[in-house]
């Protein structure tokens, strides 16, 4: 029986994703069972918890602040190196002999990280000879962060040839790194057919099906959004998901049906997958996970207002790719979406370029890869 442990950490709900689709796979797998922990669960839970926070105050209230760190930390020469290294340390120091014990306790065969924190702390018990695990990390991203860059890792997964090349070029040997695409569950990857979804749903057989995920979304300017949409002269339904933005629906609440475009409005629901089939065009922030999620069932996307950093290159693939468009003018987007709708033909090369870009079974690579690997380091 081999036993796997994948590593998290809770700044934002991407990495654990990427954890629960990898350990779905991996249960899959003969002979095999997985364990999922959260990596800041293993320092105190005042700094867990400024930690986490960090990320989600500077990106949505200071984002030019954020977008400066961001930046200036993706190289080793920066200013903010110090800061990054000492914040890296504190953590160690807090987290490394948790983790030694819960390794011990456990003994997996290998090691699985969805972000760079837990990688960046065994590493550092590898180091030190405490550790000699096959350690791998996925990185939940459509670019590279140095950050992510780990020397002593054994193998990393990453979305597509344009991260793989960009860490080939900051020294990392090409034969460890995995172009998998970003893990999602792999029941994306069964087909499903939109009119049934829309069915079991309760959505419209006929017009368009809009979905709105607004989960990382500003209320004020999700409103706005909304408004310019369920004026659209197109027959259908916006379906606005607000997720874990709990205030979304409240600033929503006083909106009804336009004279074409019908209004739904969700908290959090089990079957975004079923709704993403279902759709005619996604609109959505972008996250790495749920732009990898809509691309697995091939579905043509507007990402907005992406926060500088990692969602502006996520957002930069997605456009290169040809399988959506990005817009941060909010008046833009009920025009833009009605010009998408009036011109069958180009969303349908939006979805095209999605279904190519679209990686449902990364989940699956990366289970197999590591396994493929475990045995490999058996019998040599």
């Amino acid at each position: 029986m081999a036993r796997y442990l994948i590593l998290h950490a809770t700044v934002g709900s991407g990495h654990r994703s990427a954890a629960y689709a990898i350990a779905e796979a991996i249960e899959r797998l003969p002979d095999s069972e997985v364990r999922i922990e959260d990596a800041l669960d293993y320092a105190s839970p005042i700094f867990s918890t400024a930690y986490a926070r960090s990320y989600l105050e500077l990106s949505q209230r200071a984002p030019l602040v954020w977008q400066m760190f961001y930046e200036s930390t993706d190289s080793n020469d920066s200013e903010w190196t110090p800061i990054r290294d000492r914040m890296r340390g504190l953590v160690a120091e807090l987290a490394v002999t948790k983790l030694k014990d819960l390794i011990r306790q456990y003994a997996p065969a290998a090691i699985i990280c969805t972000h760079f924190l837990p990688a960046e702390l065994l590493m550092r018990l590898k180091l030190a000879g405490e550790m000699r695990l096959p350690t791998y990390t996925v990185i939940t991203d459509h670019a590279v962060h140095n950050q992510w860059i780990t020397p002593g890792v054994d193998g990393y997964f990453v979305a597509s040839e344009f991260p793989r090349k960009l860490m080939i070029d900051r020294g990392v040997a090409g034969a460890i790194i995995h172009v998998t695409g970003i893990p999602v569950n792999p029941n994306i990857a069964q087909p499903k057919d939109p009119r049934a979804m829309r069915q079991q749903h309760d959505l419209p057989l006929d017009g368009a099906i809009i979905t709105l995920f607004g989960g990382g979304l500003v209320p004020t300017r999700a409103r706005r959004m909304v408004e310019g949409l369920i004026a659209l002269e197109q027959a259908g339904m916006l379906v606005v998901v607000a997720g874990r933005n709990s205030e979304l629906p409240a600033a929503l609440t006083d909106l009804s049906d336009g004279e074409h475009m019908r209004l739904r409005v969700l908290d959090q629901i089990d079957y975004v997958d079923d709704l993403v089939a279902a759709s005619d065009l996604v609109i959505t922030k972008a996250g790495g996970l749920i732009v990898s999620e809509v691309l697995a069932r091939g579905a043509p996307m507007v990402v907005i207002d992406p926060i500088p950093g990692q969602e502006e290159w996520n957002a930069d693939y997605l456009v290169s790719s040809g399988a959506g468009l990005q817009l941060r003018v909010v008046e833009w987007i009920p025009w833009t979406v009605e010009q998408l709708l009036n011109a069958p033909e180009r969303l349908a090369t939006l979805r095209l370029h999605a279904g190519e870009a679209g990686r449902p079974n990364a989940a699956r690579d990366i289970a197999e890869q590591i396994a493929h690997e475990l045995r490999t380091f058996k019998h040599e």
